[in-house]
C-alpha cells in the first residue's frame, strides 16, 4: 500500500511538474513575443523621427517658412526620441509618457504640414512630395504596429493574470504589462460638412 502511495504521489508530482514547465515556457515564449512586437513599434517610431529630419531640412529651404512651426517640430522631435522604454518595463505610466511624447510629435506634424499649404511652390516639389508619401506610409505602419503589441500583450495578460499561470507567473515574476490607449481626442466624433466642403470648391 506504501509503495502504491508514492508512487501515485511520484505522478501527481511528476505531472504538476510537466504542467508547471509548459506553463512557464508559455509565458517565456508569449514575453518574448510582447518585445518583438515593441521593438518593431519602436523601429517605426524611429524611421518617422529619421524622416522628420529630413523634412525639416526641407521645408526650412522655403522663403519666409514660419519658424515657430519648425522649432515645435524640432523640439517635439527631440523629446519624442528622449524617451526610451525597455520591453522589461512596459509600465502603465512608461507607456502614457512615450505615448505623450510620440503624440506630441504627431501634432507638431500635422500643423507642420498643414502650413505647407499656404505655399504651394514648396508643396509641388519632389523632393517634399516624397518625404510626405513616405510619412503617410510610416505612420500607416506605425498604426499596424501598435495594433500588433497591443493584440500581443492582450494573449499575454490572458495567460498571466489566469489560474493558475498567474500563481506560476507571480512566483517567476511575470506580470501584466500596459499597451497602447486610444490617441487623445480621438473618441471624439468628427463632424464634416460636405455643403462647406461643396462651397469651397
Amino acid at each position: 500500500m506504501k509503495s502504491t502511495g508514492l508512487l501515485i504521489l511520484l505522478a501527481v508530482v511528476v505531472v504538476i511538474g510537466f504542467l508547471g514547465c509548459n506553463g512557464y515556457n508559455g509565458l517565456v515564449k508569449q514575453d518574448e513575443s510582447v518585445k518583438k512586437a515593441w521593438n518593431n513599434v519602436q523601429t517605426e517610431y524611429q524611421n518617422r523621427s529619421d524622416l522628420v529630419g529630413n523634412l525639416v531640412n526641407t521645408v526650412k529651404g522655403a522663403a519666409n517658412f514660419e519658424q515657430n512651426t519648425l522649432t515645435a517640430v524640432v523640439e517635439a522631435r527631440a523629446k519624442a526620441t528622449s524617451v526610451n522604454i525597455n520591453a522589461d518595463n512596459l509600465t502603465p505610466e512608461k507607456i502614457a509618457e512615450f505615448q505623450a511624447a510620440q503624440g506630441q510629435l504627431s501634432g507638431s506634424l500635422s500643423r507642420l504640414l498643414a502650413t505647407v499649404e499656404a505655399y504651394p511652390t514648396l508643396k509641388a516639389t519632389e523632393g517634399f512630395m516624397r518625404l510626405q508619401s513616405q510619412l503617410e506610409g510610416i505612420e500607416n505602419n506605425i498604426k499596424n504596429s501598435r495594433k500588433v503589441f497591443n493584440d500581443e500583450i492582450n494573449v499575454y495578460n490572458i495567460k498571466v493574470r489566469s489560474f493558475p499561470m498567474n500563481i506560476l507567473g507571480g512566483i517567476f515574476g511575470f506580470r501584466a504589462k500596459e499597451g497602447f490607449k486610444a490617441d487623445a481626442g480621438a473618441e471624439k466624433k468628427v463632424d464634416v460638412n460636405f455643403d462647406d466642403l461643396n462651397k469651397k470648391k
